[in-house]
């Protein structure tokens, strides 16, 4: 069997980790990172890494030039603005997106190259879920959603270029993504760990920070790696667009318990306020938290890159009424071939568990 190479870009982010990881262990394939930090763990020493930046261009081709041929794509690459949800919707944070993916693309598909495949993430923003109600459940064979984001730059971009060079693709909608990847734009784990072990340190309990409650859907960054390594050689996931869940949905009052105990702290009444305030305010007390428990973790301000922000933006902290559910269905990937699941409960106790064993967070 020849060798196949995957590029996974974004190697340091919640889904290039569970990426990297994944495909770290299957045989038969070589394994290159690129993102502008060192990728960490067990998996990271088995595979080639490059430090690049995306808006480079020069950079870009350089680094191609240097790993040579790759047959398959990765990309978990995301650029997000301070502040997180205002620069969704701004006009430069969708361009800095567009220009990354071009600048990995093009000398990809350039004479000598034999790309097949480009697996591309967007999220349940393709449906509007930040600006209005969406349909229950969201296909993905619904109209495209009339507002600007940079899903439909890069989307357009790729579609023009796999039908001009004939690779294949496959774009992943996921729901709330969740793994162990510290400092990065989105993902709650780290940030719930570190509320529960600040709170606890001062003598509170582990209150549910939030607003009014709603039903949502978790995919698991390890369900969403295996997901990405099945499309690149089906058939049925060429060319085509799937949204991606654990497979049950979760309402976050109803978590909150299963959390509280794998975290080994005591749940309190609702208190609702907004972490993107509060938890760079407690930086000292985090810092005695890690002396305390030693901890491997970094300072606060490295572990919350701009999650504590999607914290506020998930937990409808300034909310007065419940959202809308926010569902959508996985029909399509199911009959494509790929039926994997987690139960969403299980999937909190595993990521809290890591980061514990890695000594992130304090054990129970």
């Amino acid at each position: 069997m020849a060798q196949k190479t995957v590029l996974i870009a974004g190697a340091t982010g919640v889904v290039g980790r569970a990426a990297l990881d994944h495909f770290a262990q299957l045989p038969g394939w070589r394994v290159v990172s690129i993102s502008r930090r060192q990728p960490d763990g067990a998996q990271a020493q088995r595979t080639r890494h490059l430090s690049v930046d995306l808006t480079d261009p020069k950079a870009c081709a350089d680094a191609i030039a240097a790993i040579g041929e790759v047959t398959h794509v990765v990309y978990a690459a995301l650029f997000e603005k301070p502040g997180l949800v205002k620069g969704w919707r701004e006009p430069d944070q969708m361009q800095t997106n567009l220009t990354m993916l071009r600048n990995l693309l093009i000398p990809l598909t350039s004479p000598g190259h034999s790309l097949q495949h480009v697996s591309l993430l967007q999220g349940t923003k393709a449906y509007g879920v930040h600006l209005h109600p969406v349909a229950v459940p969201a296909r993905e064979d619904q109209p495209r959603d009339s507002h600007d984001n940079f899903y439909w730059l890069q989307e357009d971009f790729l579609r023009e270029l796999a039908q001009r060079d004939g690779f294949g693709f496959t774009i992943f909608r996921p729901q709330l993504i969740f793994g162990d990847a510290l400092g990065v734009a989105m993902n709650l784990v780290p940030i719930i760990g570190a509320y529960a072990a600040i709170r606890h340190a001062q003598g509170q309990p582990f209150s549910y920070p939030g607003g009014p409650a709603n039903i949502l859907e978790a995919t698991d960054a390890r369900l969403l790696a295996r997901a990405i390594a099945w499309a690149g050689e089906s058939a049925n996931a060429h060319n085509q667009t799937f949204n991606i869940t654990n497979g049950d949905v979760f309402a976050w009052r109803t978590v909150w318990p299963a959390i509280a105990d794998a975290l080994g702290v005591e749940c309190g009444a609702d208190e609702p306020l907004r972490l993107a305030h509060y938890l760079p305010e407690q930086a000292s007390v985090w810092d005695r938290i890690v002396v305390e428990h030693r901890l491997d973790a970094p300072a606060l301000s490295q572990m919350l890159g701009e999650s504590h922000h999607y914290a506020d933006f998930c937990f409808g902290a300034n909310a007065r009424q419940a959202p809308p559910p926010v569902i959508v269905s996985t029909i399509k990937l199911r009959q494509a071939g790929f039926a994997d699941c987690i139960d969403t409960e299980r999937m909190f106790r595993d990521w809290i568990a890591l980061l514990q064993a890695q000594r992130i967070l304090p054990k129970a």
